[in-house]
């Protein structure tokens, strides 16, 4: 790492340190030249590889906005929707790859947006999974209702209306 103030081409590593979303290293560096302090930031890169191949950054930006159109009129809000592309870049990260290919990001999402609004999911699903028929989306309507009520199936209401 050279030294920002006199350009010495090696530093000596002070501290370091997580930053608070574990995402990032924080490093606190001294110049042996100079004898001057500076921080890093060092993140791990992840790229995202097109269906055309050029490769990008990846972006929670652009999951959000993806995501906001199949939200519209739904009622999720821009924290939910942050939130969502923060577990999509956690479970991107997790597999330990540097390059990402963008279907596997739209994979990525179906599941936490499946989990946040059912209808923004079909919608979504719709477009990322080109439904061309009726029976595609009748076949995605069944799995959500077959999930649900297995997830009503273990987790019995207490309430007595519900009997």
């Amino acid at each position: 790492m050279h030294c920002p103030f006199c350009r010495h081409g090696d530093s000596r590593v002070v501290d370091s340190r997580t930053a608070d979303d574990g995402s990032s290293i924080r490093r606190r560096r001294q110049c042996p030249a100079c004898q001057r302090r500076f921080t890093t930031i060092e993140t791990a890169s992840l790229s995202v590889v097109k269906r055309s191949g050029v490769t990008e950054p990846f972006s929670r930006e652009k999951v959000v906005s993806g995501v906001r159109k199949a939200c519209q009129g739904r009622p999720v809000s821009a924290d939910d929707l942050a939130l969502l592309a923060q577990r999509v870049e956690e479970t991107l990260r997790g597999s330990g790859s540097a390059e990402i290919d963008a279907y596997e990001i739209g994979l990525a999402i179906l599941g936490p947006l499946r989990e946040l609004d059912e209808v923004a999911y079909l919608r979504f699903a719709s477009v990322y999974q080109a439904f061309d028929s009726l029976d595609d989306f009748d076949a995605a309507i069944t799995s959500l209702r077959v999930e649900r009520a297995e997830r009503e199936a273990s987790n019995p209401s207490d309430d007595p209306q519900d009997l």
